[in-house]
C-alpha cells in the first residue's frame, strides 16, 4: 500500500472516530445520567397503606419529571421495610449498594429515626413524605420534612377545638408506644390547658395492632367527654368508632392526619365516621389537588390521602432542589447532602405544592406549613 494511501486511510479513521464521539458527546448532553433517588416505607405490614400512598406519589411525581425532560432525569428505587426498624435499616444498606444519592423517606416514624442516625453519619440527604415526629430530624441537618410536625398538629388541633366550641368536656385517647401519638397527644394536651380547655379524661394503648378498647371508651364516657381527640392511625380508630357505637356512645371524633384513609380501610363501614373530623395538609379541592386525585384514580383505581399528596410533593421538591442546586448523576452523596441542606434552607428556596404553597423549610428541618381540618359527610372528606 502507498504511503499516501495509508495516510488517508489513517486520517478517515481518525475523522470517522472523531464523529463518533462528537455523536456520543452531543447524545450524553442531551440525555444525561439519572439521578438516583432511593425511598423506604412499608408496602407490605399493618402500615402498608400508608407506604403503599407515598410511593404511588412519588412514583407519578417520578414519571411526570421524566416525561417532562424527555428522558430519565430520576431514577427511583423504593424498598419494603414493613414498617420495621431493622428492615428499614437494611433496606438502607440496599439503596447504598445500588449507588443512591438521595434519600425519599421514610414513611413512618419509627424506621425513620433508626435510618435518619444512618443517614446523618453518612452524609445522604433525606427528605421524608410523613415521619412527622421533632425526634426524625432532632440534632440532625440532613433530614428534612414534607408533613407538619407532630406538636404543630396538636396545637392546632386544640385551637381548631377551642375556635370552634367542638366540646365542654374532652377526653384523649393515644398510643403511648408510638412516638408520633405520643407527641400530638402531648402538644395537644398542654395546649388545651393553656387555652383552659377541661380535659376530663387520657387513657392509652400500647400497640395499633390492638383490638378492644372497651377500657379506654368506658373511661371517656364515664369521665361525660362530648368529644375526644384521637391522634392516632386509623386502624386502632375503626375499632374504637365501632365499639364506641356498640355502648352507644357518640362524641365528636378529632383526629390527627393518621386518620387520613379510613373511608378506604378494606372492610370499613364507612357510617361508622359520619362527622369524623380530622386534619390534614392536602386540599382536594384546589386546581393541582383535582387532577392529582383523577390521575391517581385512574393509576390506582382509588382516591389519594394525604400521603399520596405528602409523597408527590417530596419528590418535586427534591427535584426542584437538585436542579437549583446543580446535583447531578456525577455528584456524589456527600456533596449532594451538603448542596440540598444549603438549598432547602435557603431565603430563595421555595415549593409549591399540593399539600401547600410557597413552602419552606428551617434549619432544624421543619417544614412551615398549616394544616387544614376535614369532615366526613355522607361519606366524603369535606374541607371545614
Amino acid at each position: 500500500m502507498k504511503k499516501s494511501t495509508f495516510k488517508k486511510l489513517v486520517c478517515l479513521v481518525m475523522a470517522m472516530a472523531l464523529i463518533v464521539a462528537l455523536g456520543v458527546t452531543a447524545f450524553a448532553t442531551e440525555n444525561p445520567a439519572p439521578i438516583k433517588i432511593g425511598g423506604i416505607g412499608p408496602l407490605t405490614g399493618a402500615v402498608a397503606v400508608y407506604g403503599v400512598a407515598t410511593y404511588n406519589g412519588a412514583q407519578i411525581a417520578v414519571d411526570e419529571i421524566n416525561e417532562a425532560a424527555g428522558y430519565t432525569a430520576i431514577e427511583f428505587n423504593f424498598q419494603d421495610d414493613e414498617g420495621d426498624n431493622e428492615k428499614a435499616v437494611n433496606a438502607y444498606a440496599t439503596l447504598q449498594d445500588w449507588g443512591m444519592q438521595v434519600l425519599y423517606g421514610t414513611t413512618t416514624t419509627g424506621p425513620c429515626v433508626a435510618v435518619s442516625a444512618e443517614t446523618n453519619t453518612d452524609r445522604y440527604f433525606e427528605l421524608t413524605p410523613s415521619a412527622s415526629s421533632p425526634d426524625v430530624t432532632a440534632g440532625k441537618d440532613n433530614v428534612f420534612q414534607m408533613c407538619f410536625t407532630d406538636p404543630n398538629q396538636g396545637i392546632t388541633a386544640a385551637n381548631y377545638v377551642k375556635e370552634n366550641e367542638l366540646g365542654e368536656k374532652i377526653a384523649v385517647i393515644y398510643n403511648n408506644a408510638d412516638a408520633y401519638s405520643t407527641g400530638i397527644a402531648q402538644a395537644f394536651v398542654a395546649q388545651a390547658e393553656e387555652l383552659e380547655l377541661e380535659i376530663v379524661e387520657q387513657q392509652t394503648f400500647l400497640a395499633d395492632t390492638d383490638t378492644d378498647f372497651s377500657v379506654q371508651i368506658n373511661a371517656c364516657k364515664d369521665a361525660g367527654a362530648d368529644m375526644v381527640f384521637l391522634p392516632i392511625y386509623y386502624t386502632p380508630a375503626s375499632n374504637i368508632l365501632r365499639q364506641a357505637k356498640d355502648i352507644g356512645y357518640a362524641p365528636t371524633w378529632f383526629g390527627g392526619d393518621g386518620m387520613d384513609g379510613i373511608l378506604t380501610m378494606e372492610g370499613f363501614d364507612t357510617d361508622l365516621a359520619e362527622g369524623l373530623l380530622y386534619m390534614t395538609p392536602f386540599d382536594t379541592t384546589s386546581e393541582a389537588g383535582v387532577a392529582f386525585v383523577e390521575k391517581y384514580e385512574k393509576l390506582y383505581g382509588e382516591t389519594p390521602n394525604q400521603f399520596a399528596a405528602d409523597g408527590y410533593d417530596c419528590i418535586y421538591a427534591i427535584w426542584q432542589a437538585c436542579q437549583a442546586a446543580k446535583v447531578t448523576a456525577e455528584t456524589s452523596h456527600e456533596d449532594a447532602c451538603e448542596a440540598l441542606i444549603e438549598t432547602f434552607t435557603s431565603e430563595d428556596f421555595a415549593v409549591d405544592g399540593l399539600t401547600g404553597n410557597g413552602m419552606t423549610w428551617s434549619a432544624n428541618g421543619e417544614v412551615a406549613k398549616a394544616p387544614y381540618v376535614v369532615a366526613i359527610v355522607d361519606g366524603v372528606s369535606v374541607l371545614q
